[in-house]
């Protein structure tokens, strides 16, 4: 099974992203479509909720599974999981993927997200801060507020 798994990927590449995805808008629309046009293979890790709060010291404004259906909905991944509660580089190990985008806003240093994959054999994959899309209209923390007025 897991040998019929890895060869499903053979010769493509695969892309990873992180990300909350709450109040799903189209920044984040344009963060996938950006992901999507560095590989073959989008996979999106959804955040878990206990990591949002952890994280931003707040609870997302919709579920785990609100958030996971939005981005299935937009059928613009191939793959949507929700992140792990214990290991946050567990899904790098698990699918080793050829790139990793990062939003333009998100916290992550790459010289410490570099060194990681280094450490986990992962020298080749790439690291590329994707750019930003009308961010002071489409931020979920904008949405926010103007969803709370």
């Amino acid at each position: 099974m897991v040998e019929d798994h890895l060869n499903f990927y053979c010769g493509m590449t695969k892309v990873l992203v992180f990300g909350t995805f709450d109040i799903f808008h189209e920044g984040h629309r344009d963060f996938l479509k950006q992901a999507r046009k560095h590989g073959d293979f989008l996979r999106v890790i959804v955040a878990r909720n206990a990591t949002v709060l952890k994280v931003k010291g707040r609870l997302p404004r919709y579920s785990e599974t609100e958030r996971i259906n939005a981005i299935k909905k937009s059928g613009l991944a191939n793959e949507v999981f929700p992140g792990s509660l214990d290991d946050r580089y567990s899904a790098i190990r698990d699918f080793k993927p050829d790139v990793i985008c990062l939003g333009y806003d998100q916290k992550q240093s790459v010289p410490e997200l570099r060194q990681k994959l280094d450490a986990l054999g992962l020298d080749r994959t790439k690291i590329i801060r994707l750019e930003a899309y009308e961010p002071e209209k489409y931020k979920s923390s904008i949405l926010r507020k103007q969803l709370d007025e």
